[in-house]
């Protein structure tokens, strides 16, 4: 039984009548309990920043990322996009914009800066994206739209990548202790390493380290890097993953 990874970075807004509206970035393994945190004060554990300017809404959250450093890098960078090297030309602030505003202009071009912008990273959108984003993410970008922060769930089972019922590499035929990458369109029985499948994806673009999508050899569906990592290491799948059962799984390049 394992749990779901979890490191998100999100976007606070204050809902304080006759406030000054502010925002606040932070990281956190909960967005839940890290939203009832900042709304409890620094006594509850809270952010000072936050403490005593609330209510606080979180209206979205990014997470996918393969490290807390990764994380917390791109928080910082959230945080201080005219400080950032990952931004060669960060977008100035406008005149009278407001705090939300000048944060959503700022997200996807964080996105598509490197290193994220080759990591298979989703948004989960927790109110209507308003004002809606003006650049668009990267496509293999998937936007989520849910009614409240998520809570985690167990999974039980072994990982996908340790599955029986494949003798070897698809690719390259050897029987290795390794775990398989798959192929989740049924009846596809695809199974091949990574290091294999990876230098298939990487074939057009050969100065990468990272693949982001590729065909499958077997089917040609098209599939995301990141949700085989995901399904090989068995964590919970994007539609099992949160409570709600309502979800919407939007992708990045549709309109919004």
């Amino acid at each position: 039984m394992a749990m779901a990874a979890m490191r998100a970075v999100y976007l606070l807004r204050s809902a304080a009548p006759r406030a000054r509206p502010g925002t606040y970035v932070g990281f956190t393994v909960d967005p839940r309990r890290r939203l009832r945190q900042h709304n409890g004060g620094r006594r509850r554990g809270g952010a000072r920043r936050t403490s005593g300017r609330g209510p606080w809404e979180m209206e979205l959250f990014v997470h996918g990322f393969p490290s807390d450093v990764a994380a917390l890098r791109f928080e910082w960078a959230w945080q201080h996009p005219s400080s950032s090297h990952r931004l060669f030309a960060p977008p100035p602030r406008r005149p009278r914009e407001q705090p939300i505003s000048f944060a959503l202009r700022v997200l996807p071009r964080l996105l598509r800066a490197p290193p994220w912008s080759r990591l298979p990273l989703r948004i989960r959108w927790l109110r209507p994206p308003s004002p809606a984003l003006e650049l668009a993410p990267p496509p293999h970008v998937l936007q989520e739209e849910g009614a409240g922060p998520p809570r985690l769930k167990r999974r039980k089972g072994r990982s996908q990548g340790t599955a029986a019922g494949v003798d070897g590499c698809g690719l390259c035929g050897e029987d290795l202790a390794t775990p398989l990458l798959r192929c989740p369109r049924p009846p596809c029985s695809m199974a091949a390493h990574p290091p294999c499948l990876a230098r298939l994806f990487l074939a057009p673009e050969p100065r990468q380290l990272l693949p982001i999508t590729g065909a499958c050899p077997r089917c040609h569906a098209q599939l995301l890097w990141g949700d085989l990592i995901r399904r090989c290491k068995g964590e919970a799948e994007p539609e099992e993953e949160w409570e709600e059962p309502d979800d919407i799984i939007i992708p990045s390049s549709a309109p919004t």
